[in-house]
């Protein structure tokens, strides 16, 4: 699955390089917010600890100076099944049946193109974020079992492709994309895919807002003079 969603993305880049390109009239000096909902499915021994569960995510895409480019800040909350396989010496029991999430905060550039309506783009960044794993804390003198969350920061890289359509006043999008921690959880590799569906809306009117409040000469949309 990770060489599959490497090369797709690397298909889509050549794509969008070489191929004839119009001018980009839904995305020029604008910004928009996505809120996705949908899973992330654990990739390879990653199953073996993780099951997935209903996620989400919330991001912004941002228009650089040519719109074929933006800047695709994102926080993903990913939460899964969790099997312990390994024993914490710190706890005098595992744990299973329990629940684990990933939040992790992309930082991400991308590319896209413009067909009418119809957008496709395929972005890749960095991220930053924490992972918490459930422990059973145990009080044996009143009989007490307690659930703890061991949180440990993660460093990771997002990648992904997606398309959206153009209705009245907001857009329709589906984005699948590829995540890799560089921790690891129970010794096992986190590779994760994400699918997320969700509803992209233009808040470039509330981006002139917050820059003429905190007193920016300009705007987003170029309508204010400088």
């Amino acid at each position: 699955m990770k060489r599959i969603l490497v090369t797709i993305f690397c298909l889509f880049l050549c794509y969008s390089v070489f191929a004839q390109s119009g001018v980009d009239t839904l995305h020029y000096r604008k910004v928009y917010y996505f809120g996705g909902t949908g899973m992330g499915f654990p990739l390879g021994k990653t199953k073996d600890v993780l099951s997935p569960k209903f996620s989400g995510s919330l991001g912004l895409d941002i228009s650089l100076k040519n719109p074929k480019y933006y800047l695709y800040p994102a926080l993903y909350t990913l939460s899964f099944d969790y099997k312990q396989k390994i024993h914490d010496d710190q706890y005098p029991f595992k744990i299973e049946d329990a629940n684990a999430n990933f939040y992790t905060f992309s930082l991400a550039g991308g590319i896209r193109k413009q067909l009418k309506k119809l957008n496709a783009y395929a972005y890749a960044g960095p991220g930053l974020g924490f992972l918490t794993e459930p422990r059973v804390k145990v009080d044996a003198i009143n009989n007490i079992a307690k659930i703890e969350n061991d949180r440990k920061f993660s460093f990771s890289g997002k990648l992904g492709v997606g398309a959206d359509y153009r209705f009245n006043g907001f857009f329709l999008g589906l984005e699948i994309g590829y995540l890799h921690s560089f921790n690891k959880i129970q010794e096992t590799p986190i590779n994760i895919m994400t699918v997320m569906v969700g509803l992209k809306s233009d808040i470039t009117r509330l981006g002139d807002k917050v820059i003429k409040v905190i007193g920016v000469e300009g705007s987003i949309s170029g309508k204010e003079q400088r």
